[in-house]
């Protein structure tokens, strides 16, 4: 795992990372998944709504203001899917997706899980650096993908 800055020195610059929702800045987040994302354009309001409900969201916080974001599908037992992950573009190149994705896999209530996943289409070098790499047998992978069913 590569070197990365530790917690005092993101807290000292005024950064924390909160599992708090009513932290989350729900304009920042629907806004940058449906406008700036690349893989959730379009979405609905009230599907991110529900999501950030239904899910472990992991949010990093500038003087209360939202910097970055991760969401994590979990039944906190034996799967967790971490997706929805950005940091706002001013934060960029600090090294904040580290410290998020340092926090997630230590996260007490995510320990002991048989198997995490996530996609991204070039953040590969970032995950790799917690563990991840390419599904070992994709031939017993299935999915149904219907995007944003209104």
């Amino acid at each position: 795992m590569k070197t990365m800055m530790n917690d005092n020195a993101f807290l000292e610059k005024g950064f924390i990372i909160s599992t708090d929702k009513n932290l989350v800045d729900f304009d920042v987040v629907y806004n940058y998944l449906n406008n700036e994302s690349y893989w959730a354009k379009g979405i609905p309001a009230e599907n991110v709504k529900k999501a950030i409900e239904n899910s472990i969201c992991f949010g990093i916080y500038k003087q209360g203001k939202q910097a970055g974001f991760a969401r994590v599908v979990t039944d906190k037992a034996t799967f967790a899917y971490i997706c929805d992950v950005f940091i706002v573009t001013d934060h960029r190149r600090l090294g904040l997706s580290k410290w998020l994705m340092q926090t997630i896999k230590e996260h007490p209530e995510l320990q002991g899980l048989r198997r995490w996943l996530l996609a991204t289409a070039d953040a590969h070098s970032l995950y790799a650096q917690f563990g991840f790499t390419t599904i070992s047998r994709p031939e017993s992978w299935m999915e149904i993908f219907t995007p944003y069913i209104k």
